[in-house]
């Protein structure tokens, strides 16, 4: 069904280059109208602390592979994105996970010897450049209050990945991670169709895990957490709805 990212490049970016005073200090940014990078992105990754938010609104799996990232899925087939329409227009009241609001800003590393991140983005994306419109990217030498508050923005989401790393870490300390299986029955159809290429919580470990760890994991608001996952599991049955409303698929195939 889904599986993180394996390109050089992160998803939605087609291109990044970093921001500077020299080469971008009459540019603006505009604001985007659409999302059209998320248009046919059926899987976005997720920071745990959006859990909560994003559990009301699609499925919370696991990507299958080395990497198990969170992922909300926003489509149950490859190309599929139940939420967002054909020219990147997001339903009504949808929540949109905070890797695709950043776009088309990314903090990266410039070399692989560096620690440090520098404030880069997509030039292909079509938001910046050298318009009339839209806000400065500078005030002179120094970055403008949009860019800094952007900066900022994309620093959180980073610090919010280092805690969604180390969740992640401890779901596989614990062995509670499984390969994920969904069968879904559509009436009037004999065979029910199943989706598996996914991970999830293992809810037989979860019940066994010992009363001390549990208790840890509750007063830290790790296992609130693990549960609005496995709640959010049942929104698949919705998202097939959808598809099938909107008469896309294959459904039924197993996604890659």
């Amino acid at each position: 069904m889904a599986s993180a990212p394996q390109a050089s490049l992160p998803l939605f970016y087609n291109d990044l280059v970093p921001l500077n005073v020299r080469d971008h200090g009459n540019w603006r940014a505009r604001a985007a109208a659409t999302a059209k990078w998320m248009v046919g992105q059926h899987a976005v990754p997720l920071t745990v602390e959006e859990f909560p938010q994003a559990a009301r609104h699609f499925p919370i799996i696991f990507a299958s592979g080395e990497n198990p990232v969170p992922l909300a899925l926003m489509g149950l087939n490859e190309g599929i994105n139940v939420f967002v329409d054909a020219q990147g227009n997001v339903a009504p009241g949808t929540y949109v996970p905070a890797y695709a609001r950043r776009y088309p800003f990314l903090l990266a590393k410039l070399t692989p010897e560096t620690t440090d991140l520098s404030l880069c983005f997509d030039p292909k994306s079509g938001l910046l450049g050298d318009f009339p419109d839209g806000e400065l990217l500078f005030a002179g030498e120094e970055p403008s209050e949009a860019t800094r508050n952007v900066l900022g923005f994309c620093e959180q989401f980073e610090q919010a990945g280092q805690r969604t790393q180390a969740f992640i870490e401890e779901l596989t300390k614990h062995g509670l991670l499984m390969d994920g299986e969904a069968a879904i029955q559509q009436v009037g159809v004999e065979q029910p169709f199943v989706y598996r290429g996914f991970q999830m919580v293992n809810q037989e470990k979860l019940r066994d895990m010992r009363g001390n760890i549990l208790r840890g994991w509750a007063q830290s608001g790790l296992l609130p957490l693990l549960y609005a996952h496995i709640f959010s599991l049942d929104l698949m049955s919705t998202i097939f709805q959808k598809q099938a409303e909107m008469g896309v698929g294959p459904l039924g195939a197993p996604a890659a």
